[in-house]
C-alpha cells in the first residue's frame, strides 16, 4: 500500500487595516456592567472587546435586514414596470418573504 503524498501546506499572510477610531462614553445600569464583566471573564476576553463584539453582532444584522428590505423594495418596483396586476406583484413579494423567512 502506498503512503500518501504529503500535503503542502499553504501560507496565509493575515493583515489588519487600521480604523479610525472614536472613544465613546455611554451610561449603563450597574447590574449589565456587572453581567457583562461576568460573560468577559468567561469568554476569557476584555468588556471593551465584548462590547464591540455585541455591536457589530447586531450592526451586521441590522446591516442585513435594511439590505433585504432595499432589495424586494426594487423587486417590487421591477415586477410592477412588468405585471399590471398589484395583487399579482404583492403575492409574489408575499411568496420571497415567506420563502426568505423559512431559508427556503
Amino acid at each position: 500500500m502506498k503512503k500518501p503524498e504529503a500535503t503542502k501546506k499553504e501560507k496565509f499572510d493575515l493583515t489588519f487595516r487600521p480604523r479610525a477610531t472614536e472613544k465613546v462614553s455611554i451610561g449603563m445600569p450597574t447590574d449589565a456592567l456587572n453581567s457583562l464583566k461576568q460573560v468577559a471573564a468567561n469568554r476569557d476576553m476584555s468588556v471593551q472587546a465584548l462590547l464591540k463584539f455585541y455591536i457589530g453582532q447586531g450592526l451586521r444584522q441590522d446591516i442585513a435586514s435594511l439590505f433585504g428590505a432595499r432589495v424586494l423594495q426594487t423587486t417590487e418596483t421591477v415586477l410592477a414596470r412588468h405585471i399590471s396586476s398589484e395583487e399579482e406583484i404583492n403575492s409574489i413579494i408575499r411568496e420571497i418573504r415567506t420563502e426568505t423567512e423559512l431559508g427556503l
